[in-house]
């Protein structure tokens, strides 16, 4: 993935090249403090019993694991680690607590990135135009999301892998991968009844799933609404928010220059997002959550459609002539 840049011309490539160098060290460094405050939690979660502290404990450890996806997709990158091996098996075991095969996600990703905004190719269009305010919230809930990944892992596993953008021996991959999953979670399920315990529920599935619209936040935020333009410095958005978010999101709340130069790692996005403004003249498209997701629920609310919403914007870039502005520096 690391040949594909958004947008050429905006970033000398010496520029680009120095801070596209990975390390191990920060990296690892980021990995520990994520499942550190997992362990942490979990362990608080496991001492206070019934007592009251016992729900914010559950669900942010459900904001954790949720947030897992951010190694996952840092690692499906192999922008994480310097070393290939480390960004396989952590984006594998942080995949498989997520119920997101990293074997997978790395070639869905990849095909997300090359056709970002694409309504035919783009993998994580894969859905039905939002039309409705009540669909908006049903997607941004992220229960058809746990719906169409379980669904998936359960169709490679056992019906087949046909994904156009698969080769057979990616194909392969993936349904081995969907098999060890499988396995691993039915092993879960068998622990805890040999053990007559709760513990999957309570530790693992419970928080991840009452809390999964934590992470639509994100994920659902990331494009929903922009031009599907086939540019990425305006059909992504960036996140203004606080150190916590970006901290447990790893940087992916800098999603606008990720998307366009998705070679460089997470701890060089903000530099990386300072440095195109600058470039640029002009801010990228950003909001906060709470903003954002409040604007699109009404613009729902109000009898507008996600492809309306989306033309809006993209009138809004032609009026200001952004478009053409960045155009002309690319060229």
């Amino acid at each position: 993935m690391q040949d594909f840049v958004g947008a050429k011309g905006v970033i000398p490539a010496e520029q680009l090249a120095k801070l596209s160098e990975r390390s191990n060290w920060q990296g690892l460094v980021q990995l520990a403090g994520h499942f550190g405050a997992i362990v942490v939690v979990g362990w608080a979660l496991s001492v206070t019993g019934s007592s009251w502290l016992s729900l914010p404990l559950f669900m942010l450890l459900g904001v954790l694991l949720n947030y897992l996806y951010a190694p996952t997709h840092e690692c499906d990158h192999f922008t994480a680690f310097k070393s290939r091996w480390l960004n396989i098996w952590v984006a594998r075991l942080c995949g498989f607590i997520i119920f997101n095969p990293s074997d997978h996600h790395r070639w869905t990703h990849f095909a997300h990135h090359r056709n970002t905004q694409d309504w035919q190719k783009d993998t994580e269009l894969d859905r039905p135009e939002i039309r409705t305010a009540g669909q908006y919230l049903l997607a941004l809930s992220g229960l058809p999301l746990i719906r169409s990944k379980l669904g998936s892992i359960m169709k490679h596993a056992f019906v087949g892998v046909d994904e156009w953008y698969l080769t057979p021996g990616q194909q392969q991959r993936v349904k081995l991968a969907a098999r060890w999953h499988v396995a691993g979670y039915a092993i879960a399920i068998g622990s805890a009844l040999a053990l007559q315990s709760w513990w999957v529920l309570i530790f693992w599935w419970g928080p991840f799933f009452l809390m999964r619209w934590s992470y639509m936040l994100q994920g659902l935020g990331e494009h929903t609404g922009l031009t599907h333009q086939p540019h990425t410095l305006w059909n992504t958005r960036t996140f203004r928010t606080n150190w916590f978010m970006r901290w447990v999101n790893w940087n992916m709340t800098f999603h606008c220059v990720h998307h366009t130069f998705p070679g460089v790692p997470f701890y060089r996005l903000p530099i990386l997002h300072q440095e195109v403004e600058q470039r640029l003249g002009f801010a990228l498209p950003s909001t906060s959550y709470s903003k954002l997701h409040w604007q699109q629920f009404w613009a729902f609310r109000k009898g507008s459609t996600e492809l309306e919403i989306c033309l809006e914007h993209e009138n809004q870039l032609l009026a200001t002539g952004r478009f053409g502005a960045v155009i002309s520096k690319e060229n």
